[in-house]
């Protein structure tokens, strides 16, 4: 029989002296550290040579990073962060008394997240010189993994969460105040991603020759954002504003911009004429 479960974790890891480490940041760690441990075994495997890996973990950080920041501030929160361009920016916080406080970036978004990560891999393959298309595709294989820890670092968090069960089961968001049970959507996500995170590792063992084709950016993006526009299904909107959205046309902005990346990843699985122009002859 179903239940509810109580939810109240300490959103702090651990603590070294003056050093704390929340949890999200933590699962941040781990999955970027667990998608670099992948594509390094791809490259090594692919025989790409080790002076074209060692600068990708940089671009790939950074533009991780800042596209998830500014698709959060520009997508989500535009009319606070376009008058307040410091916590954009940095990861501060503008106290009312006057003066700043270090809190951290409060706001990520995938889908910016993702387009800063491609626009940051085409930099890099303007630098190395490695075909585009194998460096989307091998970048595919690892992006599930690294999304799946993000979302159990929300789960941590009790942040994006998911809308009122109506029955006894659910997760109990202690720390939200609440006594009544909600789907636990940040870990319907982490599960999903984990699983094609283990398929897309199944496909690429049983055909590598499909890495530089698009195959595996197209299965990536669209088995991601087709969840993501499922499981929107079950999430409360992040956005007050977007209530009036989901009444107008019945998609949250999360579902509305999960569409082009679909768009894209179909494109991709299915062999377009640009992934056969740009993928290595």
């Amino acid at each position: 029989m179903l239940a509810s479960i109580l939810w109240n974790p300490d959103i702090m890891a651990f603590k070294a002296g003056p050093l704390e480490v929340r949890w999200y940041a933590l699962f941040w760690c781990i999955g970027l550290a667990l998608a670099y441990i992948v594509v390094y075994k791809l490259y090594r495997r692919q025989q790409i040579p080790q002076e074209k890996f060692d600068p990708l973990f940089l671009y790939c950080f950074v533009g991780i990073l800042a596209g998830a920041r500014l698709g959060h501030c520009l997508l989500y929160e535009p009319g606070y962060f376009l008058t307040h361009p410091v916590e954009m920016l940095l990861p501060v916080k503008m106290l009312p008394e006057g003066g700043w406080r270090c809190t951290g970036y409060m706001g990520l978004a995938s889908h910016g997240g993702t387009l800063g990560l491609i626009i940051a891999l085409w930099l890099y393959v303007r630098k190395t010189g490695v075909n585009l298309m194998r460096v989307l595709d091998n970048i595919a294989i690892a992006t599930p993994i690294a999304a799946c820890c993000i979302r159990l670092g929300n789960l941590m968090n009790s942040e994006i969460v998911g809308k009122p069960t109506g029955t006894d089961y659910g997760f109990v968001f202690g720390r939200l105040g609440e006594t009544f049970p909600r789907h636990p959507g940040q870990l319907y996500e982490a599960v999903a991603y984990f699983v094609f995170f283990l398929v897309g590792l199944w496909l690429y063992r049983r055909r590598p020759n499909r890495v530089g084709t698009g195959f595996f950016f197209g299965f990536c993006l669209s088995s991601i954002f087709l969840f993501r526009l499922f499981v929107e299904l079950f999430k409360e909107v992040q956005e007050p504003w977007e209530q009036g959205m989901v009444a107008a046309i019945g998609l949250n902005q999360g579902q509305m911009l999960s569409l082009p990346f679909i768009a894209v990843g179909l494109y991709c699985l299915l062999g377009g004429r640009l992934c056969r122009r740009l993928g290595e002859k």
